[in-house]
């Protein structure tokens, strides 16, 4: 008698909200099912919060070191903005309610500030640990570096992107493209073969 694997989809919900301490949590929980390597994991994210910067680069690094056999699947069933975009923009397959948003907001940081870009630490000016600068900013500086690969942040950085617009960079389900490449890789049926 066959049984059936207990590691084929893992369902994993992810509430957006102000504040750490849930995501600490829900990171472990991430980092366990990721290690059991099952064949797809599916994020859902809602609610009305966001993913703080430093944690969406700490899913982000857990995700990407994830089995090449794992498909991971995101469904924003609320509107995205900041980290959690860049979560959602990680899927394999990306599901969003039809009228949904993303958003992400523009940072500049001064050009001084990034002590890693500097030859010799001794050329670094005195910068006052009471300035403007919120070091969080680095950290979504990081993560608009990310989004940069899948959207382009100079253009689209404080603006409501629908999911028409989404369709257009390929981010969501797109029947056309995918007829399109099923065609290119010989899928006479129209359904594309999984990696």
């Amino acid at each position: 008698m066959k049984t059936r694997s207990t590691t084929g989809l893992r369902r994993f919900q992810l509430r957006l909200m102000y504040g750490n301490s849930y995501y600490i949590e829900r990171i472990q929980r991430l980092e366990a099912i990721i290690k059991q390597k099952p064949r797809t994991v599916h994020i859902e994210l809602i609610g009305t919060g966001e993913i703080p910067p430093d944690v969406a680069l700490l899913m982000r690094s857990i995700l990407v070191e994830r089995s090449p056999r794992t498909r991971l699947v995101t469904n924003a069933r609320s509107s995205l903005q900041g980290g959690s975009v860049l979560v959602w923009l990680l899927g394999d397959r990306r599901l969003i309610r039809n009228d949904a948003r993303v958003y992400f907001r523009r940072v500049e940081l001064p050009d001084d500030i990034d002590a890693d870009k500097i030859e010799n630490w001794k050329d670094l000016r005195y910068r006052d640990s009471f300035s403007e600068f919120d070091p969080e900013d680095g950290d979504y500086a990081r993560v608009l570096q990310h989004i940069d690969e899948y959207l382009p942040v100079k253009e689209l950085a404080g603006r409501l992107i629908g999911v028409r617009v989404l369709r257009q960079f390929g981010l969501v389900e797109n029947e056309a493209l995918d007829h399109f490449l099923a065609n290119v890789f010989g899928k006479s049926d129209g359904t594309l073969v999984p990696r």
